[in-house]
């Protein structure tokens, strides 16, 4: 782990517009400097850089961030990988703070597998330069149409006849038994006998996002049946097959830059698209699509094109893959090739404008493909065409964004010629059905986790990932279809309800979906909008001074206080906190870098570049502006910083208890009409008018009828 002081040191010294310069040609124009967006293709510059502001900005794609971020995203660094990228290229030395024994052992073992793992892909490409291997496996590399660059980038390789040549030579090299055993790259029978699993075979390295060997496929040119055509590496610490994609590591940044994935079947499909120019296609590897593998692509693009092969084997694999990635929301169009070709055959004989332009003209979404395919097979049957329409609009319900739905519906409408609220319904149905097995199983999950657990109880915030949404799911997803549940119930065993204690009430979100907002989790729409207003104002002039005029009922003779401490001040009289929790983490950070002594400008630097995705995001939405000042001198036409401050913090924070009083009111009214004892319905009524009166009263200050 790196130490903060460290850190600090490296988000200090990193300067934006040197760290951009690295990787794209900048032109000054004015204090920012521009380029044509590194993220996404375009023809007129739209990616400014700030070296006051320390961020950058497309106003094309609204990518964002810091420097850190910047190499994040570029190079598909993790955190901790940036930071260090950073410290070599500013000469810091990163001294990791001490781990525990336990920690050391893992790290050290996770190690051991890579080095053992890239000692064998060098094996594997030394060995097909003996006789055997430039006779079998070079030839078979070459017959494919591969070429010399093409086998050495990609690391292929030759496994030699001889049962024991790696396991011997690794042993040799000082690489221990037990690594070899645990790489799968070596089988210890029960009598002490230790053989390769690959042999007779070319072979093909598997890599991991940041390109070290993780695992293998080994194929055999033999004919014999009895041999398994392919042999590939079992999971290993550092190698999940469902979690793994061939040519990730190579395709990734052309993937983010083109904002879209290609996804084939086999090994050689990629290299063969990979050799003509296609570079942002990846493979399964020959199993079935799975959802770790769609969120693995997911960190690039939001747009998936599969091409399989034409035959039948492929078409069941595109229709299979296509629920899996709109489950997970993403944009997926389908290629099918002429039947009897896959990839590598396709690209083999044509050229890459030919390839291109076969995709491009080529690609439907999902609802075309699924047409064109089963709407030969109903024939003029009205019953089979009704399945072919209900299975269309089964898939439109897998997608988790409600406009991009709505979207389909009318396409899918429009393209059979039936009623638009008639596929709505259907939609809605199947959603819901959906919901309600996701609610279930949630609640399995739930109950579950709490016989294991002794305080007997399991937060909101734990419960298991959708199949439906790809989120977080409490027992209640969405309020369209199900009446709500009381904020402080919690699913019981046998998927009844039962009463949280005070201190899970304090800790659950509020009831009402869960959305997605710019990357920011928004558990509280009805006050996300205030509390983003006020964290706004804090993260960007928490320190400017408050000067209220003598005649406003703020003003304190001898006392100025800033942005920030107005705001918690107030916050605190009134003994509430944000109910939205991404706003309130950031909150609570400020705050603590606030009483360690850190300038604004500090405190902005580290919140931008926070290790906490969620803490990230919302720094990024509300420092970095959204939209590029065009018009000359604009901002000196805007009211003063000081003036303006005075104006809207107050007035937002009004409004913000008035909506607070609001949701008291209904949840009081809700009581009142469900309380059967006297006595607790008159101190329902005492609070509701005591409650009225505050609203009325905020509402006039406001200026509100």
């Amino acid at each position: 782990m790196i130490p903060q002081e460290t850190v600090n040191r490296i988000l200090d010294t990193a300067q934006i517009v040197d760290v951009v310069s690295d990787f794209v040609t900048l032109k000054k124009r004015g204090a920012n400097h521009i380029a044509c967006c590194p993220f996404h293709n375009e023809k007129t510059p739209s990616f400014s850089v700030s070296a006051s502001k320390g961020i950058y900005k497309c106003f094309g794609c609204g990518k964002s961030g810091t420097a850190v971020g910047f190499v994040m995203e570029h190079e598909n660094m993790s955190y901790t990988e940036a930071l260090k990228y950073l410290a070599k290229k500013y000469n810091i030395e990163v001294v990791e703070k001490e781990e525990t024994a336990e920690e050391i052992a893992k790290r050290q073992r996770s190690e051991s597998l890579y080095l053992v793992s890239e000692y064998a892909g060098k094996f594997f490409q030394e060995s097909m330069q003996t006789p055997d291997g430039q006779a079998i496996a070079y030839q078979y590399f070459k017959s494919r149409g591969l070429e010399d660059e093409t086998i050495r980038k990609y690391g292929l390789g030759w496994s030699p006849v001889t049962r024991k040549a790696l396991s011997e030579a690794a042993r040799a090299a000082g690489y221990k038994e037990e690594f070899l055993v645990e790489t799968g790259l070596s089988i210890k029978y029960d009598d002490g006998r230790l053989v390769d699993r690959f042999y007779d075979r070319v072979m093909f390295p598997i890599h991991s996002v940041s390109g070290r060997i993780i695992a293998f496929g080994g194929r055999t040119l033999r004919t014999d049946k009895s041999v398994a055509k392919y042999v590939n590496s079992p999971e290993t610490e550092i190698y999940v097959k469902s979690r793994s994609l061939y040519g990730i590591y190579f395709a990734k940044n052309e993937i983010a830059r083109q904002d879209k994935c290609i996804l084939v079947e086999g090994y050689l499909d990629v290299l063969s698209m990979h050799q003509l120019g296609i570079t942002n296609v990846v493979a399964s590897s020959g199993t079935s699509l799975t959802v770790e593998q769609i969120r693995l692509i997911r960190k690039f693009t939001n747009n998936v094109t599969i091409i399989y092969d034409g035959d039948g084997a492929g078409i069941k694999a595109a229709l299979r893959g296509i629920g899996l990635v709109l489950k997970e929301g993403l944009n997926v169009k389908i290629v099918l090739l002429p039947d009897g070709m896959d990839p590598d055959d396709f690209a083999r004989r044509h050229t890459l404008e030919q390839v291109q332009d076969y995709i491009f003209q080529n690609e439907q979404d999902f609802i075309g493909f699924k047409t064109d395919l089963l709407l030969g097979e109903a024939g003029g049957d009205p019953l089979k065409k009704a399945n072919l329409i209900n299975d269309v609009a089964d898939t439109i319900a897998l997608i988790p964004d409600a406009v991009i739905r709505a979207v389909y519906v009318k396409s899918c409408a429009d393209k059979f010629g039936i009623d638009e609220q008639i596929l709505t319904d259907r939609v809605t149905r199947s959603r819901n059905e959906m919901i309600l097995a996701d609610r279930k199983q949630a609640e399995r999950e739930a109950a579950r986790a709490r016989q294991g657990s002794a305080a007997g109880y399991v937060r909101r915030e734990q419960y298991p990932v959708s199949q439906a949404t790809s989120e977080a799911v409490p027992p209640v997803q969405d309020d369209r279809y199900m009446p709500p549940m009381p904020d402080d119930y919690i699913p019981g065993p046998e998927g009844d309800y039962m009463p949280m204690d005070q201190e899970e009430a304090d800790y659950a979100p509020s009831a009402g979906p869960q959305v997605q907002q710019s990357g920011i989790l928004v558990n509280d729409p009805y006050l996300e909008p205030c509390e983003r207003d006020l964290l706004k104002f804090i993260l960007e002039d928490g320190c400017t001074p408050l000067e209220f005029d003598r005649d406003s009922k703020f003003y304190v003779e001898g006392e100025v206080l800033n942005v920030a401490e107005f705001i918690d001040g107030i916050l605190a009289e009134d003994e509430v906190g944000f109910e939205n929790l991404s706003y309130r983490k950031v909150y609570d950070e400020y705050f603590a870098m606030y009483d360690e002594g850190l300038s604004q400008e500090q405190i902005q630097t580290r919140l931008l570049n926070s290790m906490d995705g969620q803490v990230s995001a919302v720094a990024r939405e509300l420092l970095i502006e959204k939209y590029q000042i065009t018009v000359k001198n604009y901002e000196q036409s805007l009211t003063a910083t000081a003036t303006r401050l005075v104006q809207f913090v107050p007035k937002t924070l009004m409004t913000y208890q008035c909506k607070r009083v609001e949701q008291l009111l209904k949840k009081l009214t809700a009581e009142l009409s469900s309380a059967t004892d006297e006595t607790a319905q008159l101190d329902l009524l005492m609070k509701i008018s005591e409650y009225s009166k505050a609203r009325t009263r905020l509402n006039n200050e406001l200026g509100r009828v």
